[in-house]
């Protein structure tokens, strides 16, 4: 297949009505290793917000059944992708995550910042490291996707534009950015887990440790009390990133089938398979009293 052929078929689509075909074929046939690390990313940095990270924590499902909370978040924004927002599979999707929200004292604030990562920081990841960038009809394309997404988990004032999801995401990490020891221990256990997915499983974890952190920005190494790496530690790793993504461009053609998340190998909790709506947790309470929640984001366990 011509390496710009799903770019082509992407840009004969609309960035408005067919928003979520092009966010499938981007995030399972253009770019699905690419998108996987960035989304993973994306999650991971949110922890450094500690009314996050220290609800995470105080759950015991980040800490003590890591690969199984790892799963359930894929698989059901996967069913969500695969079988689209308003079919039966997808709006079963959403009302599994819902629920969940919706059973713990959550800002609206803290739900639109990490929607924003969703938005951003895959951009991001392939700006620096893809065998190409998003496209501007791409970019498009993808915030009206999870705008809609937004719109369905209840998140009030969802941003319009990437632009206005760059700045609330800058902003909110720049306010809120800060350390907690509960946050810290929900990223030192995703950061094991990262390290058992092939093929950095085979790789020394101090190794693999360190190339996640040459990945962080300051600010979140700081957050985590992190050690910074050193500038050519940052060189080296980054420019064997972009090395593979020359590779990728030069060497190897698009998909010609989907990946989605349920194909890949660092799912590995439902080997008997699974139904979406028996994925997650079914908590009966938040474990953090935070006192008013005039913020916090409603409940949604309706259909969506």
């Amino acid at each position: 297949m011509n390496r710009f052929a799903l770019r082509d078929r992407i840009n004969l689509l609309d960035a408005q009505t067919q928003s979520e075909e092009i966010v499938r074929i981007l995030t399972t046939q253009e770019f699905p290793w690419d998108i996987e690390q960035a989304l993973s990313f994306a999650l991971f940095r949110t922890y450094a917000v500690p009314s996050i990270g220290v609800l995470l924590h105080e759950t015991g499902e980040f800490n003590q059944r890591t690969q199984k909370r790892y799963d359930d978040t894929v698989l059901i924004l996967d069913a969500i992708l695969e079988h689209g927002m308003s079919s039966p599979t997808g709006r079963s999707a959403f009302r599994r995550m819902n629920q969940m929200h919706g059973s713990y004292d959550i800002s609206n604030d803290d739900m639109r910042y990490v929607l924003s990562t969703f938005v951003v920081t895959p951009v991001r990841w392939l700006e620096d490291f893809g065998w190409r960038p998003f496209t501007p009809h791409e970019v498009n394309a993808w915030t009206n996707y999870y705008r809609a997404v937004g719109r369905h988990m209840g998140i009030r004032d969802i941003p319009e534009t990437f632009d206005a999801f760059v700045a609330l995401m800058d902003g909110y990490e720049s306010a809120h950015f800060a350390f907690d020891a509960r946050s810290r221990a929900v990223a030192d256990s995703t950061l094991e887990l990262l390290a058992t997915f092939p093929p950095t499983n085979l790789a020394p974890k101090k190794l693999v440790n360190l190339f996640a952190r040459t990945l962080m920005e300051d600010a979140l190494l700081d957050a985590f009390h992190y050690e910074r790496p050193s500038g050519f530690s940052r060189r080296v790793f980054r420019l064997a990133l972009k090395a593979r993504g020359t590779f990728v461009r030069y060497a190897l053609s698009s998909r010609r089938e989907p990946l989605y998340g349920r194909h890949r190998a660092n799912i590995r909790s439902y080997p008997n398979g699974y139904k979406v709506e028996e994925l997650g947790t079914f908590p009966k309470g938040c474990p953090v009293k935070h006192g008013a929640t005039t913020g916090a984001a409603p409940s949604l366990t309706r259909d969506v």
